[in-house]
């Protein structure tokens, strides 16, 4: 007998009772948001979560095709030990082509629950793969409003001051607006553009001011594997190499409780920017040849306008950038008038050299131009930050597979003369144990605008670590995770008047006694330095603080239509020798899904001293959509989340959440400010797929 068709039989079996019937596997959009969830159980600050949610979605939105996929590309979901990938393709090698899905069950290291957490993000390719751009597999357009439903300060008329000038506001409406189109085949070719206007953002066509209706708008248009053209990019778009010391997208991790594989970034090329993200893309054009078999070439031009707070050198009398803004909002006009104020413009190449699976070389250049010379203030945290008008980066990068070793590493200098350099290895050393160790050093001087490295730090400079991590399976249905990671920063930072240094760890269980339960626990300390607040202190005075999270979460599916998740999280802060802030959130969790018609809810309550104890804990959000909100002070929060499927065409949601406080009269800051002790928002959506 056929050993393809055996191995397709006995997995088909198998999976067949696994998943209940079907002979395709049924993927519903609601399977990412656990899968999210699992992925970051402990939400921190620091993490470009939507950008990392939207890179995943794309990915689940575009399952990656068994036959051709690659090693790097596998890795980005960050299911699979180095055991596990080596086992896939050396079973791809030996045996040709997969048949189907179901013949997972053939390779040596997978088991079930592997191959279930697996299934939503490959599929096999079956059809003629001639080019066309007649027949997309994805084409679709979402359109979703939302709103504060309570009156915020931002939005009312004020009152005029005693000399007739009326205060502050909004210029826009309260409704938040967001379109997408996407017309795509994976692996072929892709078109899209996404417009969306936050809450006070005018309406204005003025393309003198870069202002084009709708107040961020993005596209792009993609081919691929166009004979010796890889890829071909036009619009925004975001490049993964190497480690991301030089270009890196939001395939980034960063620490959690994925303590081994989240360390290592994979090299995964040009990919549109899809997400909301107004800044950290590239605009212009990007193509990769196939100068070779091994040999890979990929060029970049782009030309951004991005938003910067500029000011003028009386002594000088030019202009200068004092920052530059990410925020991506213009709703007052101080904050228009910094909107696409800075010209900056990147020219770049990156050479790869990748004989097979195993090796992979490659070089790396940006050279970035801003139109005025950035200079950040006069304090002493800036003097070792970039000044001036052009700045390069050159970069080398390097990873080999030996065993189930994977040794991985990248070196970078820029224009200042400050270098970065991350390396290290990611091991599966039995079936059981995997483990992780890295090291980084990143100048003072080192100035990458591009970069997303492994770090504590927002960006890569004035850092020096060591990271080490493990898992280990203690039985089929037992799992310890955890990790450790040292730091020291040898200059000034941001509220911290000295060289600081600090160290956090990690420790995680997982108990899955049957596929209807799961439990885990989870426990995160962090040591770090700071500046005392005036609260506390006259003087400016550096002292520790140490930061606990605990967490306990029970997950329980009794049949295919009902699940649970509960969750009880806690945890404090505090500076050395002051009194801790603590804080405790207690979450309930309901879906119920019905084919069609899909519910999901839950009642949490919450009670924190103060914000320095606040928890962030995910929720579910329509597709497409991300919502870690910080629970702080004493109160209630709750949300309702209703999806639709009218037919194959029309997909609904419809999304509202309140959280109501106790001892306080109002809700935000600022503009934001509602004079009424809760806030309510709700958001609708739709997609039509042709």
């Amino acid at each position: 007998m056929n050993y393809h068709f055996t191995c397709w039989l006995l997995g088909g079996f198998l999976l067949l009772g696994s998943f209940a019937g079907a002979q395709e596997y049924r993927r519903r959009e609601t399977n990412l948001s656990d899968f999210i969830q699992n992925l970051f159980p402990v939400q921190t600050e620091g993490i470009d979560y939507p950008t990392v949610y939207e890179n995943l979605y794309q990915l689940y939105a575009s399952p990656l095709d068994l036959n051709t996929l690659t090693r790097d590309e596998l890795s980005a979901t960050y299911l699979l030990t180095e055991r596990q990938l080596n086992s896939l393709f050396e079973y791809r090698a030996s045996f040709g082509n997969f048949l189907s899905v179901y013949e997972l069950q053939a390779v040596p290291d997978f088991d079930l629950p592997t191959i279930r957490r697996l299934l939503p993000f490959v599929t096999i390719d079956a059809r003629n793969r001639s080019f066309s751009v007649r027949n997309p597999t994805d084409h679709y357009l979402m359109m979703r409003v939302e709103r504060v439903l309570e009156q915020q300060k931002g939005f009312t008329p004020g009152e005029p001051d005693k000399n007739g000038n009326l205060p502050r506001r909004y210029d826009g409406s309260r409704q938040q607006w967001y379109w997408r189109y996407r017309y795509s085949r994976p692996r072929d070719f892709s078109f899209g553009f996404t417009l969306e206007q936050d809450p006070g953002e005018p309406f204005r066509w003025q393309p003198g001011r870069y202002q084009y209706g709708m107040d961020y708008v993005s596209f792009h248009a993609q081919l691929q594997n166009r004979g010796r053209w890889r890829n071909i990019l036009i619009g925004d778009y975001q490049l993964q190499i190497g480690q991301g010391l030089v270009l890196a997208s939001g395939f980034s991790l960063g620490k959690g409780a994925e303590t081994v594989a989240g360390v290592r970034r994979p090299s995964l090329g040009a990919r549109p920017h899809t997400s909301l993200s107004e800044y950290g893309y590239l605009r212009g054009l990007t193509a990769t040849c196939a100068l070779t078999r091994s040999w890979d070439v990929t060029l970049l031009a782009a030309h951004n306008r991005r938003d910067g707070n500029v000011v003028t050198d009386s002594e000088n009398q030019e202009d200068k950038i004092s920052s530059l803004l990410t925020s991506g909002l213009h709703r007052t006009p101080a904050e228009q008038a910094d909107h696409a104020s800075v010209l900056e413009q990147n020219l770049g190449a990156h050479l790869l050299y990748h004989p097979d699976q195993r090796l992979q070389l490659g070089a790396t250049v940006l050279h970035t131009t801003f139109d005025k010379r950035l200079q950040k203030r006069d304090l002493p945290y800036n003097r070792y930050e970039f000044a001036g008008k052009q700045n390069t980066v050159i970069g080398l990068h390097g990873s080999y597979i030996w065993q189930n070793i994977n040794f991985f590493g990248e070196a970078a200098r820029s224009t200042s003369g400050g270098v970065g350099a991350v390396g290290g290895a990611v091991a599966s050393l039995t079936k059981r144990l995997d483990a992780a160790l890295l090291g980084r050093y990143y100048a003072r001087n080192f100035h990458s605008f591009y970069a997303n490295a492994f770090g504590e730090n927002t960006r890569n400079s004035n850092e020096r670590g060591i990271y080490t991590g493990l898992r280990y399976v203690i039985y089929r249905k037992l799992t310890l995770g955890t990790f450790f990671d040292f730091y020291r920063f040898p200059w000034l930072k941001y509220l911290v008047d000295k060289p600081s240094q600090g160290y956090d760890f990690l420790v995680q269980t997982t108990y899955t006694p049957t596929k209807k339960l799961t439990l885990y626990g989870i426990y995160r300390e962090e040591h770090k330095e700071k500046n005392l607040p005036t609260a506390l202190s006259k003087t400016k005075e550096t002292v520790g603080t140490v930061r606990k999270n605990y967490a306990i979460n029970v997950e329980y599916a009794p049949s295919r239509v009902w699940s649970w998740r509960t969750r009880v999280q806690w945890g404090g802060f505090h500076y050395a020798d002051h009194e801790a802030s603590n804080g405790l959130a207690v979450v309930q969790d309901a879906t119920a899904d019905f084919g069609r018609l899909s519910l999901s809810g839950r009642l949490a309550w919450f009670s924190t001293d103060s914000y320095d104890s606040r928890q962030y804990i995910y929720e579910k959000d329509v597709l497409s959509a991300f919502s870690i909100p910080a629970y702080a002070n004493k109160g209630i929060r709750n949300y309702l989340l209703v999806q639709y499927t009218l037919n194959k065409h029309l997909d609904l949601w419809l999304r509202w959440s309140r959280t109501d406080f106790r001892q306080q009269d109002t809700v935000g800051s600022d503009l934001d400010e509602i004079a009424r002790p809760h806030k309510s928002e709700v958001k609708a959506q739709v997609r039509w797929k042709f």
